[in-house]
Protein backbone atom coordinates (compact mmCIF):
# COMPACT_ATOMS: atom_id res chain seq x y z
CA UNK A 1 0.00 0.00 0.00
CA UNK A 2 1.39 3.43 -0.58
CA UNK A 3 2.26 5.24 2.30
CA UNK A 4 0.52 8.83 0.96
CA UNK A 5 -3.08 6.21 1.20
CA UNK A 6 -1.98 5.19 5.15
CA UNK A 7 -2.97 8.51 6.36
CA UNK A 8 -4.79 10.22 4.55
CA UNK A 9 -7.76 10.45 6.65
CA UNK A 10 -4.99 12.49 9.35
CA UNK A 11 -4.18 14.87 6.21
CA UNK A 12 -7.76 15.42 5.32
CA UNK A 13 -8.55 16.65 8.59
CA UNK A 14 -5.83 18.90 9.18
CA UNK A 15 -7.02 20.64 5.95
CA UNK A 16 -10.41 21.17 7.71
CA UNK A 17 -8.48 22.03 10.99
CA UNK A 18 -6.66 24.68 9.22
CA UNK A 19 -9.92 25.78 7.11
CA UNK A 20 -11.32 26.12 10.59
CA UNK A 21 -8.71 28.48 11.70
CA UNK A 22 -8.95 30.64 8.69
CA UNK A 23 -5.60 29.33 6.95
CA UNK A 24 -7.08 28.57 3.76
CA UNK A 25 -3.96 29.61 1.78
CA UNK A 26 -2.10 26.48 3.59
CA UNK A 27 -5.11 24.71 3.61
CA UNK A 28 -5.59 24.53 -0.20
CA UNK A 29 -1.93 24.04 -0.71
CA UNK A 30 -2.16 20.74 1.68
CA UNK A 31 -5.19 19.62 -0.48
CA UNK A 32 -4.17 19.84 -3.58
CA UNK A 33 -0.63 17.32 -1.85
CA UNK A 34 -3.49 15.01 -0.82
CA UNK A 35 -5.07 14.52 -4.12
CA UNK A 36 -1.98 14.73 -5.85
CA UNK A 37 -1.18 11.76 -3.73
CA UNK A 38 -4.62 10.16 -2.81
CA UNK A 39 -6.72 10.40 -6.37
CA UNK A 40 -9.27 8.27 -5.87
CA UNK A 41 -10.06 9.85 -2.32
CA UNK A 42 -13.05 11.35 -3.74
CA UNK A 43 -14.07 13.62 -0.65
CA UNK A 44 -10.59 14.60 -0.48
CA UNK A 45 -11.28 16.33 -4.47
CA UNK A 46 -14.51 17.71 -3.17
CA UNK A 47 -12.90 19.83 -0.22
CA UNK A 48 -10.30 20.41 -3.01
CA UNK A 49 -12.73 22.03 -5.28
CA UNK A 50 -14.32 24.03 -2.58
CA UNK A 51 -10.84 25.62 -1.96
CA UNK A 52 -10.34 26.07 -5.19
CA UNK A 53 -13.72 28.00 -6.15
CA UNK A 54 -13.31 29.72 -2.73
CA UNK A 55 -10.73 31.50 -4.03
CA UNK A 56 -13.33 33.59 -6.50
CA UNK A 57 -16.16 33.51 -4.25
CA UNK A 58 -17.56 32.60 -0.80
CA UNK A 59 -18.50 29.16 -0.13
CA UNK A 60 -22.33 28.94 1.54
CA UNK A 61 -21.63 25.21 2.50
CA UNK A 62 -19.00 22.91 2.33
CA UNK A 63 -19.54 20.63 -0.98
CA UNK A 64 -20.64 23.48 -2.92
CA UNK A 65 -20.76 22.34 -6.23
CA UNK A 66 -22.45 23.71 -9.10
CA UNK A 67 -25.69 23.36 -9.80
CA UNK A 68 -25.37 21.27 -12.98
CA UNK A 69 -23.29 18.59 -11.01
CA UNK A 70 -25.63 18.69 -8.16
CA UNK A 71 -28.56 17.86 -10.42
CA UNK A 72 -26.86 14.64 -11.62
CA UNK A 73 -25.04 13.37 -8.71
CA UNK A 74 -27.11 14.85 -5.66
CA UNK A 75 -27.37 11.38 -3.85
CA UNK A 76 -23.60 10.98 -4.16
CA UNK A 77 -22.48 14.48 -3.28
CA UNK A 78 -24.95 14.13 0.09
CA UNK A 79 -23.06 10.91 0.74
CA UNK A 80 -20.10 12.64 0.66
CA UNK A 81 -21.28 15.46 2.92
CA UNK A 82 -22.28 12.57 5.51
CA UNK A 83 -18.77 11.31 5.42
CA UNK A 84 -17.04 14.33 5.78
CA UNK A 85 -19.43 14.82 8.89
CA UNK A 86 -18.76 11.43 10.07
CA UNK A 87 -15.14 12.06 9.78
CA UNK A 88 -15.18 15.40 10.91
CA UNK A 89 -17.59 14.18 14.37
CA UNK A 90 -15.05 11.35 15.91
CA UNK A 91 -12.21 14.24 15.18
CA UNK A 92 -14.19 16.17 17.35
CA UNK A 93 -15.96 13.45 20.16
CA UNK A 94 -13.08 11.37 20.81
CA UNK A 95 -13.48 8.25 23.41
CA UNK A 96 -12.22 9.26 26.91
CA UNK A 97 -9.21 8.49 27.68
CA UNK A 98 -8.46 5.02 28.94
CA UNK A 99 -12.13 4.49 28.40
CA UNK A 100 -13.96 1.02 27.03
CA UNK A 101 -16.69 -0.48 25.19
CA UNK A 102 -18.99 -1.47 27.91
CA UNK A 103 -19.22 -4.99 26.15
CA UNK A 104 -15.85 -5.88 26.83
CA UNK A 105 -15.92 -7.43 30.54
CA UNK A 106 -12.98 -9.50 30.74
CA UNK A 107 -10.52 -10.98 28.02
CA UNK A 108 -7.33 -13.27 28.29
CA UNK A 109 -3.86 -12.18 27.53
CA UNK A 110 -4.49 -14.70 24.33
CA UNK A 111 -6.69 -12.33 23.38
CA UNK A 112 -4.39 -10.17 21.49
CA UNK A 113 -6.51 -7.92 20.29
CA UNK A 114 -10.54 -6.93 20.49
CA UNK A 115 -12.60 -4.53 17.62
CA UNK A 116 -15.21 -2.19 18.16
CA UNK A 117 -17.76 -0.38 15.50
CA UNK A 118 -19.84 2.19 16.36
CA UNK A 119 -22.39 2.55 13.80
CA UNK A 120 -23.47 6.22 14.39
CA UNK A 121 -20.35 7.46 13.97
CA UNK A 122 -19.22 5.02 10.76
CA UNK A 123 -16.32 4.07 13.06
CA UNK A 124 -13.68 0.98 13.56
CA UNK A 125 -11.72 1.16 16.88
CA UNK A 126 -9.19 -1.29 17.44
CA UNK A 127 -7.93 -2.38 20.77
CA UNK A 128 -4.85 -4.25 21.87
CA UNK A 129 -4.62 -5.84 24.98
CA UNK A 130 -1.26 -5.91 27.35
CA UNK A 131 -0.33 -6.39 30.54
CA UNK A 132 -2.64 -3.37 31.56
CA UNK A 133 -5.71 -4.34 29.61
CA UNK A 134 -7.43 -3.25 26.17
CA UNK A 135 -5.90 -0.19 24.76
CA UNK A 136 -7.42 2.01 22.11
CA UNK A 137 -4.01 1.98 19.86
CA UNK A 138 -6.07 2.87 16.06
CA UNK A 139 -9.55 4.18 14.94
CA UNK A 140 -10.16 4.25 11.27
CA UNK A 141 -13.44 5.76 9.22
CA UNK A 142 -16.18 2.43 8.18
CA UNK A 143 -18.82 1.83 5.91
CA UNK A 144 -22.04 -0.19 6.82
CA UNK A 145 -25.15 -1.52 5.05
CA UNK A 146 -26.97 0.53 2.54
CA UNK A 147 -29.98 0.66 4.63
CA UNK A 148 -28.31 0.84 8.19
CA UNK A 149 -27.79 -1.35 10.87
CA UNK A 150 -29.58 -4.28 12.43
CA UNK A 151 -29.64 -6.81 10.02
CA UNK A 152 -32.09 -9.11 10.28
CA UNK A 153 -32.55 -11.84 6.99
CA UNK A 154 -30.79 -12.84 4.33
CA UNK A 155 -30.13 -9.79 1.18
CA UNK A 156 -32.14 -7.22 3.73
CA UNK A 157 -28.64 -5.08 3.11
CA UNK A 158 -28.22 -4.11 7.34
CA UNK A 159 -24.84 -4.49 8.94
CA UNK A 160 -25.88 -7.26 12.27
CA UNK A 161 -26.08 -5.30 15.56
CA UNK A 162 -24.01 -8.13 18.26
CA UNK A 163 -21.17 -9.65 19.59
CA UNK A 164 -19.11 -11.97 17.04
CA UNK A 165 -15.87 -13.25 16.64
CA UNK A 166 -13.34 -13.00 13.03
CA UNK A 167 -13.45 -16.15 11.81
CA UNK A 168 -10.79 -16.97 9.00
CA UNK A 169 -8.72 -14.13 7.43
CA UNK A 170 -8.63 -13.87 3.59
CA UNK A 171 -5.74 -11.84 1.47
CA UNK A 172 -6.14 -10.26 -1.85
CA UNK A 173 -4.86 -13.17 -4.16
CA UNK A 174 -7.98 -15.00 -2.46
CA UNK A 175 -10.70 -12.52 -3.40
CA UNK A 176 -11.61 -10.44 -6.37
CA UNK A 177 -10.88 -6.67 -6.22
CA UNK A 178 -14.14 -5.94 -5.08
CA UNK A 179 -12.71 -6.78 -1.62
CA UNK A 180 -9.69 -5.40 -1.66
CA UNK A 181 -6.80 -6.01 0.80
CA UNK A 182 -8.76 -8.99 2.16
CA UNK A 183 -11.67 -9.37 4.40
CA UNK A 184 -11.93 -10.83 7.77
CA UNK A 185 -15.54 -13.40 7.79
CA UNK A 186 -17.39 -12.88 11.19
CA UNK A 187 -19.40 -15.63 12.54
CA UNK A 188 -22.95 -14.17 11.78
CA UNK A 189 -25.36 -15.14 12.68
CA UNK A 190 -24.47 -16.29 15.93
CA UNK A 191 -26.40 -18.29 18.36
CA UNK A 192 -28.31 -15.38 20.14
CA UNK A 193 -29.15 -14.34 16.26
CA UNK A 194 -30.53 -17.76 15.58
CA UNK A 195 -32.29 -17.73 18.73
CA UNK A 196 -34.27 -14.96 17.39
CA UNK A 197 -34.50 -16.20 13.55
CA UNK A 198 -32.20 -14.09 12.04
CA UNK A 199 -30.65 -15.46 8.90
CA UNK A 200 -28.43 -14.05 6.00
CA UNK A 201 -24.52 -15.12 6.32
CA UNK A 202 -21.02 -13.64 4.16
CA UNK A 203 -20.81 -10.57 6.93
CA UNK A 204 -17.41 -9.59 6.78
CA UNK A 205 -14.57 -6.70 7.59
CA UNK A 206 -13.31 -6.12 3.90
CA UNK A 207 -11.55 -3.12 1.75
CA UNK A 208 -12.60 -1.06 -1.03
CA UNK A 209 -11.95 -1.78 -4.92
CA UNK A 210 -8.42 -0.75 -6.07
CA UNK A 211 -10.43 2.32 -8.05
CA UNK A 212 -11.94 3.64 -4.74
CA UNK A 213 -9.93 4.84 -1.68
CA UNK A 214 -13.32 4.61 0.72
CA UNK A 215 -16.54 4.07 0.51
CA UNK A 216 -19.55 6.16 1.31
CA UNK A 217 -21.01 5.83 5.11
CA UNK A 218 -24.02 3.17 3.82
CA UNK A 219 -22.96 1.49 1.08
CA UNK A 220 -22.53 -1.85 1.58
CA UNK A 221 -24.57 -5.05 1.72
CA UNK A 222 -24.68 -5.72 5.02
CA UNK A 223 -20.37 -6.01 5.56
CA UNK A 224 -18.25 -3.42 7.56
CA UNK A 225 -15.99 -1.90 4.76
CA UNK A 226 -12.56 0.17 5.14
CA UNK A 227 -9.87 1.80 3.63
CA UNK A 228 -7.63 -0.50 1.79
CA UNK A 229 -4.40 0.60 3.81
CA UNK A 230 -6.62 0.72 7.00
CA UNK A 231 -7.96 -2.25 6.51
CA UNK A 232 -4.35 -4.04 6.00
CA UNK A 233 -2.94 -2.89 9.28
CA UNK A 234 -6.09 -4.86 10.71
CA UNK A 235 -5.53 -7.93 8.66
CA UNK A 236 -1.89 -7.39 9.67
CA UNK A 237 -2.35 -7.75 13.58
CA UNK A 238 -5.33 -9.84 14.23
CA UNK A 239 -5.98 -13.32 14.52
CA UNK A 240 -9.47 -15.31 13.59
CA UNK A 241 -10.85 -16.99 16.31
CA UNK A 242 -10.15 -15.23 19.19
CA UNK A 243 -10.41 -11.64 18.31
CA UNK A 244 -13.82 -10.46 19.43
CA UNK A 245 -15.81 -7.87 17.54
CA UNK A 246 -18.44 -5.49 18.47
CA UNK A 247 -20.78 -4.00 16.06
CA UNK A 248 -22.92 -1.06 18.32
CA UNK A 249 -25.37 1.40 16.71
CA UNK A 250 -23.73 3.62 19.35
CA UNK A 251 -20.82 2.44 21.79
CA UNK A 252 -21.23 2.91 25.72
CA UNK A 253 -17.84 3.85 26.89
CA UNK A 254 -16.69 3.11 30.13
CA UNK A 255 -13.81 3.13 32.52
CA UNK A 256 -12.45 -0.11 33.72
CA UNK A 257 -12.96 0.31 37.31
CA UNK A 258 -16.75 0.97 36.71
CA UNK A 259 -16.94 -2.07 34.86
CA UNK A 260 -14.73 -3.79 37.69
CA UNK A 261 -18.05 -4.65 39.83
CA UNK A 262 -20.11 -6.51 36.80
CA UNK A 263 -16.55 -8.42 35.89
CA UNK A 264 -16.18 -10.06 39.04
CA UNK A 265 -20.06 -11.19 39.60
CA UNK A 266 -19.58 -12.45 36.37
CA UNK A 267 -16.47 -14.68 37.01
CA UNK A 268 -18.39 -15.78 40.36
CA UNK A 269 -21.20 -16.88 38.33
CA UNK A 270 -18.94 -18.87 35.59
CA UNK A 271 -16.48 -20.39 38.64
CA UNK A 272 -20.08 -21.70 40.48
CA UNK A 273 -20.78 -23.28 37.04
CA UNK A 274 -17.54 -24.82 36.85
CA UNK A 275 -17.26 -26.04 40.75
CA UNK A 276 -20.64 -27.65 40.01
CA UNK A 277 -19.94 -29.41 36.70
CA UNK A 278 -16.75 -30.98 38.82
CA UNK A 279 -19.20 -31.96 41.92
CA UNK A 280 -21.05 -34.38 39.82
CA UNK A 281 -23.90 -33.06 41.14
CA UNK A 282 -26.20 -33.35 37.80
CA UNK A 283 -29.62 -31.17 39.56
CA UNK A 284 -27.16 -28.56 40.35
CA UNK A 285 -25.34 -27.98 37.13
CA UNK A 286 -28.52 -27.95 35.41
CA UNK A 287 -29.73 -25.02 37.45
CA UNK A 288 -27.36 -22.92 35.22
CA UNK A 289 -29.18 -24.09 32.13
CA UNK A 290 -32.19 -22.38 30.43
CA UNK A 291 -35.11 -24.98 30.28
CA UNK A 292 -35.55 -23.04 26.26
CA UNK A 293 -31.58 -24.15 26.11
CA UNK A 294 -30.99 -25.23 22.16
CA UNK A 295 -27.34 -26.77 21.13
CA UNK A 296 -27.77 -28.28 17.49
CA UNK A 297 -30.53 -30.55 17.88
CA UNK A 298 -30.71 -30.71 21.71
CA UNK A 299 -32.89 -29.43 24.35
CA UNK A 300 -32.85 -29.24 27.70
CA UNK A 301 -33.49 -32.63 28.05
CA UNK A 302 -31.05 -34.05 25.77
CA UNK A 303 -28.62 -31.78 27.33
CA UNK A 304 -28.81 -32.78 30.20
CA UNK A 305 -27.81 -36.79 28.95
CA UNK A 306 -24.89 -35.07 27.36
CA UNK A 307 -23.71 -33.54 30.92
CA UNK A 308 -24.25 -36.68 32.86
CA UNK A 309 -22.40 -38.37 30.43
CA UNK A 310 -19.67 -35.67 30.64
CA UNK A 311 -19.49 -35.89 34.36
CA UNK A 312 -19.71 -39.37 34.29
CA UNK A 313 -16.05 -39.25 32.32
CA UNK A 314 -14.87 -37.01 34.27
CA UNK A 315 -14.85 -39.27 37.30
CA UNK A 316 -14.36 -36.59 40.26
CA UNK A 317 -11.17 -34.64 38.03
CA UNK A 318 -11.25 -30.67 38.47
CA UNK A 319 -11.78 -28.64 35.50
CA UNK A 320 -10.30 -25.48 34.61
CA UNK A 321 -11.23 -22.82 32.60
CA UNK A 322 -8.48 -21.61 30.64
CA UNK A 323 -8.39 -18.34 28.64
CA UNK A 324 -11.95 -17.52 30.14
CA UNK A 325 -13.50 -14.10 27.90
CA UNK A 326 -16.52 -12.58 28.79
CA UNK A 327 -18.24 -10.02 26.51
CA UNK A 328 -21.84 -8.60 27.20
CA UNK A 329 -24.38 -7.41 24.85
CA UNK A 330 -27.78 -5.83 25.35
CA UNK A 331 -30.77 -5.59 22.67
CA UNK A 332 -34.21 -7.84 23.47
CA UNK A 333 -32.63 -8.91 26.82
CA UNK A 334 -29.00 -9.33 28.45
CA UNK A 335 -26.61 -11.78 27.22
CA UNK A 336 -23.22 -13.00 27.98
CA UNK A 337 -20.44 -14.60 25.12
CA UNK A 338 -18.51 -16.75 27.44
CA UNK A 339 -15.73 -18.45 25.56
CA UNK A 340 -13.30 -20.69 27.56
CA UNK A 341 -11.10 -23.60 27.17
CA UNK A 342 -12.58 -26.55 29.39
CA UNK A 343 -9.16 -28.87 30.63
CA UNK A 344 -9.89 -31.65 32.95
CA UNK A 345 -7.34 -32.30 36.24
CA UNK A 346 -4.42 -34.20 34.58
CA UNK A 347 -4.75 -32.77 31.03
CA UNK A 348 -2.76 -30.44 29.53
CA UNK A 349 -5.22 -29.49 26.62
CA UNK A 350 -9.14 -29.33 25.95
CA UNK A 351 -11.91 -28.17 23.71
CA UNK A 352 -12.86 -25.14 23.37
CA UNK A 353 -16.22 -23.92 24.26
CA UNK A 354 -18.50 -20.82 24.12
CA UNK A 355 -21.68 -20.45 26.24
CA UNK A 356 -24.68 -18.14 25.72
CA UNK A 357 -26.39 -16.69 28.95
CA UNK A 358 -29.70 -14.89 28.63
CA UNK A 359 -31.18 -13.49 31.80
CA UNK A 360 -34.46 -15.68 32.82
CA UNK A 361 -36.44 -13.82 35.66
CA UNK A 362 -33.72 -12.17 36.60
CA UNK A 363 -31.45 -14.99 36.99
CA UNK A 364 -28.30 -15.64 34.49
CA UNK A 365 -28.88 -19.09 32.43
CA UNK A 366 -27.12 -20.30 29.81
CA UNK A 367 -29.36 -20.95 26.68
CA UNK A 368 -26.72 -22.79 23.97
CA UNK A 369 -23.34 -24.26 24.86
CA UNK A 370 -21.18 -25.42 22.50
CA UNK A 371 -17.68 -26.55 21.35
CA UNK A 372 -15.84 -24.12 18.78
CA UNK A 373 -12.17 -26.13 18.08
Amino acid sequence: MPRQSANAEARLLEVYRLVGSAQTDVALTKAESLVRDVPNFQLAQLVYGDLLMARTQPLPIMGNAPATLVGKAQDRLAQLRLEANRRLTALRDRPPVGALPAQFIALPPTTRHAIAVDVSRSRLYLFENGPDGLRLIADHYASIGKLGPEKSFEGDQRTPLGVYYITSRLNASQLTDFYGAGALPLNYPNEYDRRLGRTGSGIWLHGVPSDSYARSPESTDGCVALANPELQSILDQVQPRTTPVVIARSLQWVTPIKVEPQRRSVQNMIEGWRVARASGDIGRVMSFYSPQFASGNKDFSRWRQTVERDVSQLRGKAIELKDLAILGWQDKGDILVVTFGEVAQGQRAGSVKRQYWGKEGGLWKIFYEGVIG
